[in-house]
């Protein structure tokens, strides 16, 4: 096998049009999409949902927040990170520190990009970005407008490993940020390590 890696060509969009519109949070679209190889696909469903961020927050006392509530897509309690949606114009590092502030009433001195995401890679349906926020201190009441109920938890590291481990977090988006934050923590501490 070559080692070299084969550059493709990327889908192109040749038209679109708008099959379902409920917005903001939902607009299905149909596309004519022409393939690298030329072949055309004249009836590609295309999903608009608005970019979010997730947020893994670390309070200066080494305890994560998070929630326990319900949401309308899944059966009974889940945890949850902090997170919503971004507002038009928006840039995602504010949305997350806006989310973190209204849903926990937490501010955090430290940020740390975990990188942002396609939600789903055939169909859109929005961009994920999400983040690290540590060093994290209570500055006001909470005042989010969620409908869901949730319980506003402080876990230390071997609960959040123990809950993610065991599909506390119920939504893909939701483990994924946990993981990815707990592995970004054993990389500083073990950077700590060489450096110290």
């Amino acid at each position: 096998m070559s080692d070299k890696v084969h550059e493709k060509s990327d889908w192109r969009t040749v038209s679109r049009r708008t099959v379902l519109e409920y917005r903001p949070y939902l607009v299905v679209e149909e596309h004519v999409v022409e393939l690298p190889d030329g072949r055309v696909i004249s009836h590609w469903p295309w999903v608009i949902t608005p970019d979010y961020v997730n947020v893994v927050a670390i309070t200066e006392h080494g305890k994560f927040l998070c929630f326990r509530q319900t949401k309308y897509g899944i059966g009974g309690l889940s945890l949850a990170p902090v997170g919503g949606y971004l507002e038009p114009g928006e840039p995602p590092l504010e949305a997350a520190q806006r989310e973190l502030l209204e849903e926990t009433g937490y501010q955090a001195s430290n940020w740390t990009s975990l990188g942002v995401y396609r939600v789903d890679g055939n169909r859109g349906a929005g961009m994920a970005w999400f983040f690290l926020a540590q060093n994290a201190h209570p500055v006001a009441q909470p005042c989010a407008d969620d409908l869901e109920e949730q319980e506003l938890l402080l876990l230390d590291r071997a609960e959040m490993e123990a809950a993610a481990m065991v599909g506390e977090f119920k939504l893909v988006p939701w483990t994924a940020i946990v993981l990815l934050a707990l592995q970004h923590l054993r990389l500083q501490e073990r950077d700590k390590e060489k450096d110290g």
